[in-house]
């Protein structure tokens, strides 16, 4: 092919990085702006031109899908013979081939289940996990480590170094770590992460064969280089040497996987480490219209840190203003988007080309039984339909056995007998450590708060819900949403959203706690966030909703807020956020005991390093905690909900004698000093737990007689 017919069609930007041939190149490319078309054009010029053969270059990707979309362009630019695979793809190519030549023997079998292994492993260092969801959790864990060559004896001063929270004490994931790998050595087992480790070592050890696969493949190409790991940068390096005909491409604003050990260094620094580089920057959007732009400008345009990030300009007419939208409670909030989707479909926007983007899986629920009740098709991605989730089936079987069992009869409330029964499977008071765990916790707690959505309701002939009648309406629920068997709606996590675009987006629970996440609590974990809400945003190309809700619940107390992303951008809204977890005019949060700044939100809480010597009184702390779990089953809720641990120690640390010094105690807001702040400062003063609750009991009783009397 014509090289400078290769060339027709591109923009300036696009064309200076086609024309960038030889030498180490980066490409900073922002959402919508077609680095696919860029890098593949780039890659049929070098070709057409002369300078390399295609045989010779090997294009990296992230995902199966996305290597594939890759060799179909390449194909129709004429370089069909072009090698576009993934990193583990490429490796267990290369391991495959040279293993007999190098260790000899028949080659390790791929771990075909990580969660049984690491199962066995926890079972022979002794420690008991929390089903499936607790396997997850150390799995995840064992990954992040050999990603980021972490060595089970580091495991623990690594893992507080990066600010994580693993599920188990870190001691203990160690444990299991090292019992994982010699699981795997002792039955020739490998996992994706040694393969991309083998290979590296086996080509930095054996010069014969790095020089094999430098003779193989001389021209590199990494798609979406933001989410480079360490080992895989060392399996990059590798195949390198010592040479730099490198291309890059991936924008620093759509790191979304730092949790999991993917870190933009590589590429922000990649002109520090190639000083002769040259750098194209793409940011003509073709995806979105300007309103949309113009929203995901601002959004990033609020990151802090380093990271960088580029302003997109929007090439598209302009199209419908974005939609903010504030709803009374999350049903509310579900069935208004599955209303508004309706009304799109009506108007002739296919189904395929809509989308409702969550934070979290228990959030799907609710949507895909609201596009359910309406009628629309639907489609769930990156994340499990609800009642087909492992921990959902193995509750509705266990609520289902209890049906036609005492503990499904009038006599006990249902509400009750729902959480008891869900108890031995996940469902606590307090959220536990780790995502898999929590996401889990989630689903079962919208299990169990949909009982209780259905116990505030009179049943049949106006007669309590009972056991039975909640079972109906989940197998009710369960058939309607197996019913569609065909493309509609997606709905989608953000994270299974990236690379992905649709002509109307929602992106729904906006509220702080869902948006950011709850669990981000330093400053990078929340610039994550946003720059997960930015993937979200960058995917619409004209309709964008966001939507929000004040409360759980019909009736609930409206106590949300809208999430900090949105301020500046949605009516009414501050321009600058000085939202709890953000730095205020007052600077930062000191420990009292050693000055240091604290960015751990339990150490905020406590006013305190975890480390540093503290003195409480310990009766104090015990009356606090007994007087919380007496409240929380007077109040039917999680004691958690009352104050958190980390509140409960700062009170008994600083012992407020006044409401002024009790409302300085983080996590003590307003709303819970109006409601608990007497019986706090009683209990630091001394009373007894059982005294307070006792004289409570008897207001409540005196309250409800008054009424009676005026009634």
């Amino acid at each position: 092919m014509d090289p400078d017919r290769v060339l027709e069609g591109l923009d300036p930007e696009q064309t200076q990085a086609a024309r960038a041939l030889r030498g180490p190149v980066c490409i900073l490319a922002g959402a919508g702006t077609g680095k696919t078309r860029a890098i593949t054009h780039r890659i049929a010029h070098a070709v057409a031109s002369g300078v390399v053969e295609e045989q010779q270059i090997l294009a990296v990707t992230f995902t199966v899908r996305a290597a594939g979309e890759m060799r179909g362009r390449l194909r129709g630019l004429g370089a069909p013979r072009v090698q576009a695979r993934t990193f583990h793809a490429a490796a267990m190519r290369q391991l495959s081939f040279f293993w007999p030549q190098v260790i000899g023997g028949p080659l390790p079998t791929l771990v075909e289940s990580k969660l049984k292994a690491v199962a066995r492993a926890a079972h022979s260092v002794g420690l008991q996990t929390e089903g499936a969801t607790g396997l997850r959790d150390l799995a995840s864990e064992i990954e992040w480590a050999k990603v980021t060559q972490v060595r089970p004896t580091d495991y623990a001063k690594a893992v507080a170094k990066a600010g994580r929270q693993p599920p188990v004490p870190a001691g203990e994931v160690a444990r299991v770590f090292e019992a994982y790998e010699e699981l795997c050595r002792e039955r020739n087992l490998l996992d994706f992460e040694s393969m991309l480790e083998l290979t590296a070592g086996m080509i930095t050890e054996y010069p014969a064969i790095a020089q094999r696969v430098r003779d193989q493949y001389r021209y590199f190409v990494v798609d979406e280089f933001q989410d480079v790991n360490p080992l895989q940068k060392l399996l990059l390096d590798a195949w390198l040497g010592d040479r730099d005909d490198l291309c890059v491409v991936g924008d620093p604003s759509q790191t979304i996987y730092s949790f999991a050990g993917a870190t933009p260094a590589y590429l922000t620094g990649f002109g520090a480490r190639y000083p002769h580089a040259t750098i194209v920057e793409l940011v003509r959007d073709y995806r979105s219209t300007p309103q949309v732009v113009r929203v995901a400008n601002h959004v990033i345009g609020q990151a802090r840190g380093a990271t960088g990030h580029l302003t997109l300009q929007a090439q598209r007419p302009d199209g419908p203003d974005p939609i903010y939208q504030e709803y009374d409670d999350e049903p509310a909030e579900a069935t208004g988007v599955a209303r508004k989707i309706s009304l799109l479909v009506e108007q002739g926007t296919p189904a395929s080309e809509i989308a409702v983007l969550v934070r979290t899986n228990s959030q799907s629920a609710a949507y895909e039984q609201a596009l359910s009740d309406e009628g629309v098709p639907f489609t769930v991605r990156g994340t499990t339909r609800f009642f087909e989730r492992p921990e959902i089936k193995q509750a509705v079987h266990t609520l289902r056995g209890a049906r036609h069992g005492a503990a499904g009869e009038d006599d006990e409330p249902l509400v009750h007998t729902v959480r008891q029964l869900l108890g031995p499977l996940g469902l606590t008071d307090q959220a536990p450590e780790g995502r898999q765990a929590r996401e889990r916790w989630e689903s079962l707690t919208a299990l169990a708060q949909l009982a209780e959505d259905m116990a505030a309701t009179p049943g049949p002939g106006g007669r309590a819900v009972t056991m039975a009648h909640f079972v109906e309406e989940l197998d009710a629920r369960m058939a309607t949403e197996h019913a569609p068997g065909f493309e509609g709606v997606t709905i989608a996590s953000l994270h299974s959203a990236k690379g992905l675009e649709w002509d109307a987006v929602f992106l729904v629970g906006l509220t702080e706690g869902m948006m950011p996440i709850i669990y981000a609590e330093t400053d990078e974990q929340v610039e994550e966030e946003r720059r997960l809400f930015y993937v979200g945003v960058t995917r619409a190309r004209a309709d964008l909703s966001m939507s929000w809700a004040l409360a759980r619940s019909p009736g609930g107390r409206r106590t949300r807020k809208p999430s900090r992303f949105l301020d500046g951008l949605r009516p009414a809204s501050p321009s600058t956020s000085t939202r709890r977890g953000e730095r205020r005019k007052g600077g930062p949060v000191r420990c009292r005991v050693c000055g240091v700044t604290l960015a751990d939100a339990a150490e905020r809480k406590l006013g305190r390093c975890l480390g540093c010597p503290s003195s409480y009184d310990e009766a104090l702390l015990e009356r606090l905690r007994e007087w919380r779990r007496a409240t929380a089953r007077e109040q039917k809720v999680p004691a958690y909900v009352v104050f958190t641990d980390a509140t409960l120690q700062a009170v008994a640390e600083q012992e407020p004698s006044s409401v002024t010094q009790l409302s300085a105690v983080s996590g003590v807001g307003q709303v819970k000093l109006d409601r608990y702040g007497e019986a706090v400062l009683a209990l630091v003063a001394g009373a007894d737990p059982a005294d307070l609750l006792e004289e409570s009991a008897s207001e409540a009783e005196g309250a409800h007689g008054a009424d009676g009397v005026d009634a």
